[in-house]
C-alpha cells in the first residue's frame, strides 16, 4: 500500500509541477512502466515472512501474483531502455509515458471504471452548481434521496473526489 500510494503522490506532484513549469520551457514526464523482466519481483525485493490471513484478499493477492510473475514479466528491459534513451532527444513528451501492454490494459480498465462513476453521479455533480433551481438537473430532495436506504448497491457507488 505504501509503495503504490507513494507512486500516486509522485504522479500528482509531477502533474502539478508540469503545469507550473511548462511556461518556463521545462518539461516534466512521469514514466509509468508496467512489469518488466527484471529481478524487481524476485530476490531484490524484501518480503516479510509474516502473513496476515485477514489480508489474503488484498496484499496476499499481490504477494502471490508477484511470486507467480517473477521473471515471467512481459516487458523487455532492453526495449524499455531504448524508448527511454530515445525520449531524451524527443521534442515533446506526454505528461505520463505509460509503457508495457499490462500498463495499457490497467489504465484502460481504470478509465472505464471512472467513466462509469462519472456517468452514475453526473446529475448529482452538476446539481451542486449555484444558480440551478432545486428541480433542475437532478430534481428535488437530492440530499434526502442520497441519505435514504443503507444499501449502497441500491444507491450506486459513493462518489470519491479525484485528487489528481
Amino acid at each position: 500500500m505504501v509503495y503504490c500510494s507513494t507512486k500516486f503522490a509522485v504522479e500528482g506532484l509531477s502533474e502539478a509541477l508540469h503545469a507550473e513549469v511548462a511556461p518556463l520551457g521545462i518539461h516534466v514526464t512521469v514514466v509509468e512502466p508496467g512489469y518488466f523482466r527484471t529481478d524487481f519481483l524476485g530476490t531484490s525485493s524484501s518480503v516479510s515472512p509474516s502473513r496476515f490471513p485477514d489480508c489474503d484478499g488484498s496484499a496476499g493477492t499481490m504477494r502471490a501474483m508477484a511470486t507467480r510473475l517473477s521473471h515471467r514479466q512481459l516487458g523487455d528491459p532492453a526495449r524499455l531502455a531504448e524508448v527511454l534513451l530515445a525520449c531524451t532527444d524527443a521534442p515533446a513528451l506526454p505528461i505520463r509515458l505509460r509503457l508495457g501492454s499490462d500498463t495499457v490494459v490497467a489504465i484502460e480498465a481504470k478509465y472505464q471504471e471512472d467513466q462509469a462513476i462519472l456517468a452514475s453521479w453526473r446529475k448529482v455533480a452538476v446539481w451542486t452548481d449555484s444558480g440551478l433551481a432545486d428541480g433542475q438537473a437532478f430534481g428535488k430532495g437530492v440530499v434526502t434521496r442520497l441519505q435514504g436506504g443503507r444499501n449502497q448497491q441500491a444507491r450506486g457507488p459513493r462518489p470519491s473526489p479525484d485528487r489528481r
